[in-house]
């Protein structure tokens, strides 16, 4: 299969461009520092490009059987704008070129609703303070999803908890919002992405994608990802 991956040279797309080629697909890693991308091999090519540039964006998708998106950015208080225009820019060139399948990645913090069973401090400390730090990211995370829902494509939207690092894959669970749990390995992540493009899983669903075995606690994750202690984006 031919896939293109968008967001190809942070942590989820390394792993699951790693993943794809390993399965002996073709695909094309999209990145903005294509020098810096760590991977070559039989099957991969490596694409400088934007996408916020809809011409370099149209350039890239051609000729390949599905699209997929690990795009994302650092928590900020600035307007985001990144999801939402850059993935205008994907649908508008898979319509251009027949291209129906599409997976992209957004988060639950879009459209958080708290799970049964979660710890009190989680829901009424941790969760308030990381939703209001990434506020700029999940309001463009929504218009995405909004952009996707109405692209006509055969589109799966999937949704990570909090995201941390790991080894291994896991047995995760792929379920509809909302799902126990606020963690998220990101080879789980890459797996789940891998599966859904390649085998056609769960079309014009939203799904989350969370970890059960080998988590770490609350406050790793929040030292790490959210305050940027080591931590890294998408």
């Amino acid at each position: 299969m031919k896939l293109v991956m968008f967001g190809a040279n942070g942590p989820t797309g390394r792993l699951a461009t790693e993943q794809a080629l390993a399965e002996g697909h073709s695909v094309t890693a999209v990145t903005r520092r294509p020098d810096a991308f760590p991977l070559s091999g039989a099957g991969l090519t490596v694409v400088g490009a934007d996408i916020l540039d809809p011409d370099a964006v149209d350039r890239a998708v051609a000729g390949h059987d599905a699209v997929l998106s690990t795009v994302g950015v650092p928590y900020t208080k600035e307007p985001v704008t990144v999801y939402s225009a850059g993935t205008a820019n994907v649908v508008k060139a898979m319509q251009t070129h027949g291209i129906r399948r599409l997976v992209c990645v957004s988060s639950i913090g879009v459209n958080y609703e708290d799970a049964p069973g979660e710890a009190f401090i989680f829901r009424k400390v941790i969760v308030p303070v990381l939703l209001k730090m990434g506020r700029p990211l999940y309001e463009d995370a929504a218009r995405m999803e909004d952009v996707v829902r109405g692209s006509g494509l055969d589109w799966t939207i999937i949704r990570p908890a909090g995201l941390f690092d790991a080894t291994t894959t896991t047995d995760y669970i792929v379920s509809e919002p909302r799902h126990p749990g606020w963690f998220t390995s990101r080879k789980d992540l890459a797996d789940a992405l891998v599966r859904e493009g390649v085998d056609d899983r769960n079309p014009g669903s939203v799904v989350e994608v969370i970890t059960t075995q080998g988590v770490p606690s609350y406050f790793q994750v929040f030292m790490k990802e959210a305050l940027h202690i080591g931590g890294s984006k998408k």
